[in-house]
């Protein structure tokens, strides 16, 4: 079952990566060069810490 959790999470990060680019493409106002390496970092930064939490919340609680 937490193979199914962490790939929903993925999933989610994956469009969130890209609605977040999208955003900062229109702060700027034009598209970026580097707009792979830019999602890519968004999304390798919101997997490390969701997957982090996520890892915690299910871990069973010991005694």
């Amino acid at each position: 079952m937490e193979a199914l959790y962490f790939a929903v999470v993925g999933i989610v990060l994956y469009f969130v990566a890209d609605w977040l680019v999208d955003r900062c493409e229109r702060l700027a106002g034009r598209r970026f060069t580097n707009r792979t390496a830019l999602f890519f970092i968004i999304l390798l930064v919101l997997a490390v810490c969701s997957f982090a939490i996520l890892q915690h919340l299910l871990a069973p609680s010991g005694t």
